[in-house]
Order: C-alpha cells, then sequence, then structure tokens
C-alpha cells in the first residue's frame, strides 16, 4: 500500500512539476525563415500565388497523399491547407491536422530594388498540456529545415 501511495504521489508531483516547467514556455511558437531571390516580384508570384502553384518548389507536393482541390484549397498529407488572405505581398494560409490544431503560415514578398525577399513563417498556438509546450520545442527543427529546403528550392527555380 504504501508502494502504490508513494508512486501516485510521485507521478501527481511530477505531472505538477513538468506542468509548471511547461507554463513557463510561450504558448506561440513561430518558426520563420527567408530568402534573397534575384529576381522581380511578379516573377516570384508566379510560383507562390495559389496553392495549385507551389508543386515547382514546395518537397512533396508530387505525393499522391496531396490533393490540390483549387488555387486556395488542398490536402497536404494529414493537413487541411486553406488560403486565407491573398494579396501581392502577403499570403497567409491555414493548415489544419487530423488532431484538429492549427497552425497559421503567412508568407511575405518583399521587393527591395533588384531583389526580392520571401518570408515565410509558420505560427501555432500551444496548449497548457506540459507535452504540447514541451514538444513545441522540436517545431524550430522540423519546420525549419523544410522550410530552408523549400525556400532554397523557390530561389533556382525562380532565378532560372
Amino acid at each position: 500500500m504504501r508502494l502504490i501511495r508513494f508512486a501516485l504521489i510521485s507521478a501527481v508531483i511530477l505531472f505538477a512539476l513538468a506542468t509548471a516547467i511547461g507554463l513557463l514556455l510561450p504558448s506561440r511558437v513561430i518558426v520563420s525563415r527567408a530568402v534573397d531571390i534575384a529576381a522581380a516580384p511578379e516573377k516570384v508570384r508566379q510560383f507562390t500565388h495559389g496553392i495549385d502553384r507551389w508543386k515547382t518548389w514546395v518537397a512533396g507536393m508530387g505525393d499522391t497523399s496531396v490533393h490540390v482541390f483549387n488555387a486556395a484549397d488542398a490536402q497536404i498529407g494529414n493537413n487541411r491547407v486553406t488560403m486565407q488572405l491573398q494579396n501581392d505581398t502577403t499570403y497567409v494560409t491555414l493548415w489544419t491536422g487530423r488532431s484538429g490544431s492549427p497552425q497559421t503560415s503567412t508568407m511575405r514578398i518583399i521587393p527591395l530594388g533588384s531583389i526580392t525577399t520571401v518570408q515565410w513563417q509558420f505560427e501555432q498556438h500551444i496548449g497548457w498540456m506540459p507535452w504540447e509546450r514541451l514538444g513545441s520545442m522540436m517545431n524550430d527543427k522540423i519546420l525549419g529545415v523544410m522550410m530552408e529546403q523549400n525556400l532554397s528550392t523557390l530561389k533556382s527555380v525562380t532565378e532560372q
């Protein structure tokens, strides 16, 4: 009986400690990457204006698990991607996974003379559960690498 009580109290204390540490972490995580492209903004928009145009530079868009319904709506793997805002300088998409946790992706096209900067970010709001907060520390390692590779491909394709 003592052992069971000790295990139960230890589990409660560990959960409380993990929750307290997790609450010290931010509730909003932003992963951002940017690339400078030696091309006019109009040429960059040819590849970014609409989800249906991403297949030339976003890895995995040619996969069978990707279904692009139109320029503003797609199913990419386990994520439903919906265009929320689209104008000449900003694209905002909502990525909703099977679990229902949404991420907002914002892509900005910033003209700077003969160079165009493309800045891409993912933003996710994290709940209070300790495993959500602690797990969010991996977002930069997972999303950041993928974003860098895709932006590098976009630069190569656009500068041709």
